[in-house]
């Protein structure tokens, strides 16, 4: 599908406020709402971009509009959609940002809907749309008031994709997560293996059950024999599908707020929540009898709501473990913290939710992947007054999952760092604050820690390889092919200097520690 395709269809009603023959034939790959003032990170190349224009103020000056489409241009998005609800209009400033980048940006009135244009644009995906008239509904009348019935009935996802697809002649069809959970199937399909439901998610005959939701909430329709069906008919069957994943998610808000409730105790300023408010927080969520309990923190490189679908996703992959998710009262943008209980798993042994969840973590940051999605888990708490330790774990070992860099970067890397991973001190002292590690590092080698000296420099580099080398004075000599002598005087040098005795065991962890910090 093409942008100028979009100013065709009389349903959509948009206006082409610029953009000339190159930007109007560009292909569309798929399509992002977003309303930041810098959405680069989450654009895929090849994708329309819809904006309210929240992240705009008449008062704002030229820079704002610049900013954005620039981050547009970057990314490779094919096109701008501004929504003229807010404003009244679309600003003159973007449309001349995008003149000068080359975005082609068409203006959406105030009675489309930004879901009307997802769904159009993804319907396209499944093929070329016929333009002769069509009727209003492609599924039968009788199959839509059946699924209709069992949405009212709250049936199961497994009983909606069986009827929903039944009258195609039943072929094999699944519902899966945004990691390849299966979340339904129909008898005729065969069981998938995790690895190829995480494939399925992006196969060509999966389609998205709802566009708008986080890039880790989302579900598709994974078909994997093409059949003979219009798209329209499908997109249908993924409609009754959202209809249904959006109840269930009133349910699971309605939830969170037990959740909150729950963790806003475990993040109690006190040194520990009374223990019979702890108790009735965790029996509200269903966990007063799954101890022990495990805490995981995970952070987003980024302040979108993402996190918290995030973390619920990869919890989904932990059979017969009830959890609480959420934000802590304390939180940072982008921050969510869940209670993990262990409950019958515990007793039957098998993978630990650490090994679980790392094995899943490059799936789930694959989902969205440009942002770098952190975390850290505790050890189990044992009892719920020890949830507060458990807490401190864990943003302990998120601390130190943030300290590591991707190679040739200064971006951390996407990674989950248990607490029972942190053992060495290189690791320990990574859970430590950067501003904490940097003033000890400082203090602790003094005038050394001037390192713009070269002479400072070269002590410091002395200190590292006679550090490393065990203190060895003929070691650090080869090393650096120095004298032993010349090293003997370095080494007095950087006493002199930082007031420790290197023959004293605990001086050479404090400089060796120092050295880490730096």
């Amino acid at each position: 599908m093409h942008v100028e395709d979009l100013l065709r269809l009389e349903s959509l009603d948009l206006t082409l406020l610029w953009g000339d023959r190159p930007q109007l034939t560009r292909e569309i790959s798929g399509v992002t709402a977003t309303d930041l003032e810098d959405p680069g990170r989450f654009l895929q190349r090849g994708e329309l971009v819809l904006s309210g224009l929240v992240w705009w103020a008449p008062a704002a000056d030229e820079a704002k509009a610049e900013r954005f489409v620039a981050a547009l241009e970057e990314a490779g998005a094919v096109a701008l959609l501004a929504g003229e609800e807010t404003h009244g209009g679309v600003p003159e400033v973007l449309v001349e940002a995008c003149r000068r980048h080359g975005i082609a940006i068409l203006s959406v009135p105030v009675h489309t809907s930004f879901r009307a244009v997802t769904d159009t644009v993804y319907l396209r995906q499944w093929g070329d749309l016929s333009r002769r008239p069509a009727a209003p509904y492609a599924l039968p009348e009788n199959v839509r008031a059946e699924l209709g019935r069992l949405l009212a009935e709250g049936a199961d996802p497994d009983t909606l994709l069986t009827r929903a697809v039944g009258h195609l002649g039943a072929p094999p069809a699944y519902v899966l997560s945004a990691t390849g959970r299966t979340i339904a199937r129909t008898p005729t399909a065969a069981p998938l293996s995790a690895s190829r439901a995480a494939e399925a998610v992006t196969a060509a005959t999966t389609l998205s059950v709802d566009p708008d939701a986080s890039p880790y909430a989302q579900w598709h329709l994974h078909l994997p024999e093409p059949v003979e069906t219009p798209p329209r008919m499908l997109h249908e069957i993924a409609e009754v599908l959202a209809q249904h994943r959006r109840a269930a998610l009133r349910r699971e808000t309605a939830a969170r707020g037990r959740d909150a409730d729950l963790l806003a105790l475990i993040d109690t300023p006190s040194s520990a929540a009374a223990p019979a408010a702890l108790g009735r927080a965790l029996e509200a969520c269903g966990l007063a009898e799954q101890d022990p309990y495990t805490v995981i923190t995970v952070k987003g490189e980024a302040d979108d709501d993402g996190t918290v679908d995030a973390l619920t996703e990869a919890l989904h992959h932990l059979p017969d473990r009830g959890f609480a998710v959420g934000r802590l009262p304390t939180a940072e943008p982008g921050e969510a913290t869940a209670v993990i209980g262990a409950g019958a798993a515990a007793a039957e042994g098998g993978d630990t939710i650490a090994t679980t969840l790392k094995n899943l973590w490059p799936t789930l940051q694959s989902r969205n992947a440009k942002v770098p999605l952190l975390g850290g888990i505790s050890t189990p708490a044992t009892t719920p007054g020890a949830l507060k330790g458990a807490l401190t774990q864990a943003r302990y070992a998120l601390t130190a999952a943030r300290s590591r860099k991707a190679p040739g970067t200064e971006a951390p890397m996407s990674r989950l760092t248990a607490i029972e991973d942190l053992t060495t001190l290189d690791a320990l002292l990574a859970g430590i604050p950067a501003d904490v590690r940097t003033a000890f590092g400082i203090h602790a080698l003094g005038p050394l820690a001037d390192d713009t000296n070269p002479s400072h420099r070269m002590l410091l580099e002395t200190l590292d390889v006679f550090l490393t080398h065990n203190g060895s004075w003929a070691r650090t000599a080869e090393a650096l092919h120095l004298h032993v002598n010349t090293v003997h005087y370095r080494i007095q040098r950087v006493e002199m200097l930082t007031g420790r005795d290197l023959a004293r065991l605990d001086h050479k962890l404090d400089l060796k520690a120092a050295l880490l910090c730096r």
